[in-house]
């Protein structure tokens, strides 16, 4: 979420911002998994981005703040692109984020968006984990 946060002010500067977290990782599977995520994540933004644009009600995705972006992101990026993460785990994972961090408002609002994109945009085999 921080990469994605970092990518929303300084698009151009964003790989430093990697580097420097990578660094912090010393498990080789945590490692492997964040180099995969961010990797994905950059190579199907359009795609992504579409696809919450898309939910939006009475919202551009413009307006949405750089957290609750960053959230979104990371949540359709988990939604579509990771088969093992069962949809529950993704949807209150970026919910307690969005609560932790952002307006009293964020939860229901990345809640409502993520849950529309679960029910029509995640694959099938993602509902028989």
């Amino acid at each position: 979420m921080r990469v994605l946060f970092q990518y929303d002010f300084n698009p151009e500067g964003y790989r430093d911002f990697v580097e420097e977290e990578l660094k912090k990782i010393t498990d080789t599977s945590l490692r492997n998994d964040f180099q995969r995520y961010v990797q994905t994540i950059f190579e199907n933004l359009s795609r992504i981005d579409e696809t919450i644009s898309k939910y939006l009600i009475n919202w551009s995705f413009e307006r949405i703040s750089h957290l609750e972006r960053s959230l979104l992101r990371l949540g359709t990026y988990e939604l579509i692109f990771e088969p093992n993460i069962p949809i529950e785990v993704t949807l209150d994972e970026m919910i307690e984020i969005a609560k932790k961090y952002g307006t009293e408002e964020s939860g229901k609002f990345i809640n409502g968006v993520l849950d529309k994109i679960a029910k029509t945009e995640a694959p099938s085999e993602k509902f028989n984990l």
